[in-house]
């Protein structure tokens, strides 16, 4: 048998009993502690990553995991056109990383109403273009059905653009483009998103390929670039490594070398931006580690004084330093687990209502996003709650060491 649980065990149901000891007040502050620190670390966790993994699928929906283009110096939306050969097709298709390849054509334009215009950029998808995105962010309409029969080149654009220029469902615009000579287009209106990104809301316009193919004169094969989704985000550096080696040696049709970016290098500020703010999550983890650290050092410290007269009858009957130290180590466990119980209960009901009912609002044009985002990951739970327990015990065994100064003649008579 345990003896030094047993005894603990007894210490720990007899403060649950109503008696009157000095030590409650600091053990329920202790408890309190340990709960709210571990609720505040849970929440932090579950709002950071959501947080990162919104804004990262909102950059993602519009730029894709890879983008594989020209190699040239061209930092515009006007591409060099690459030739999307079946030879090129089935190089990518073949690299088990990838899970989806889809060509594309992106086009400034200026969109002219009878009241306003505005700078925009085409984008022209083709038929294996993953639709999911924009379908969760439509406000109204549809995305662009292929099997549709309405005539007309049809567009999806954003709920900024459209309130901009006063263009509702069902609409036609249209839209020059400066070239020589300048063109026009005229489109309808198919549907409308809203994905609270101000950098792209107020610059796409999804349309179909073969609209911007034909405005710039190129053969059928011919695209701005290919777009590659991956399996795994977590290996996008090292998927886009190597097929960057890969397609550098690729030549297409036209003479052009390949050149290969992660969707982290066309926009480096905001994912920078998503990487600081794991800075923010280890600081608020540090700092509540320590106040709750604390407050349960405290509370162990008064329950060894208020048992004091106990630690020398045992010293007395033999009981070593060690052994007695391992009582007040697992009362601290029993303590500890009661604190995280209720910090787990009070961070996932948190994250729970937030999550469904959506209370927390955000400034969208300031934070890109509606409201607070929750992810409540179940592997960052578990970790957390065993990382606090380990610190918060670890933190346990420099107070209990207070038992070896106390001998048994005096502590007897201690009250």
């Amino acid at each position: 048998m345990n003896t030094e649980l047993f005894i603990a065990r007894r210490i720990y149901q007899g403060d649950k009993q109503n008696n009157k000891r000095v030590s409650s007040p600091a053990i329920r502050i202790a408890i309190t502690g340990i709960a709210l620190g571990l609720a505040v670390m849970l929440v932090a966790v579950c709002i950071i990553v959501g947080f990162k993994k919104e804004v990262r699928a909102k950059v993602v929906g519009f730029g894709s995991h890879i983008q594989v283009t020209a190699f040239d110096s061209n930092n515009s939306y006007e591409l060099a056109p690459i030739a999307f050969s079946d030879t090129l097709a089935e190089l990518l298709t073949t690299h088990s990383a990838i899970s989806h390849i889809q060509e594309y054509i992106t086009k400034p334009g200026i969109i002219k109403t009878d009241d306003d215009f505005m700078g925009v950029v085409l984008k022209g998808v083709s038929e294996s273009y993953d639709w999911e995105f924009f379908r969760k962010n439509m406000v109204e309409g549809e995305v662009i059905q292929r099997g549709d029969t309405t005539t007309g080149n049809r567009a999806i654009l954003s709920r900024e653009i459209a309130d901009k220029l006063r263009l509702k469902l069902g609409d036609s615009f249209t839209c020059y483009f400066v070239q020589e000579p300048v063109r026009a287009r005229r489109f309808t209106i198919a549907g409308i998103y809203e994905t609270n990104f101000e950098e792209y809301d107020k610059l796409y316009v999804i349309t179909e390929k073969e609209v911007l193919t034909s405005l710039n004169g190129w053969e059928e094969d011919m695209v701005s670039g290919i777009e590659l989704l991956v399996k795994d985000y977590d290996n996008l550096d090292q998927t886009t490594q190597d097929l960057f080696f890969t397609l550098a040696s690729y030549t297409d049709r036209l003479g052009n070398n390949l050149y290969t970016r992660s969707i982290k290098d066309i926009n480096p500020m905001i994912f920078n931006w998503l990487e600081l703010l794991d800075m923010n999550v280890w600081v608020i983890i540090i700092l509540m580690l320590v106040v709750s650290g604390f407050t349960m050092i405290s509370g162990l410290l008064i329950i060894i004084l208020e048992r004091t007269n106990m630690i020398g009858m045992l010293k007395s009957m033999g009981a070593r330093d060690f052994s007695i130290r391992k009582v007040f180590l697992y009362l601290s466990a029993f303590l500890i687990g009661k604190g995280m119980l209720w910090g787990n209960v009070v961070a996932l009901l948190f994250c729970f209502i937030q999550e469904r009912w959506q209370l927390l609002k955000l400034d969208p044009s300031t934070y890109y996003l509606s409201a607070v985002p929750i992810d409540m990951n179940p592997l960052y739970i578990i970790l957390l709650n065993i990382g606090t327990l380990l610190v918060s015990l670890l933190m346990m065994i420099g107070p209990s060491y207070l038992v070896a100064r106390i001998t048994p003649a005096r502590s007897i008579r201690f009250e």
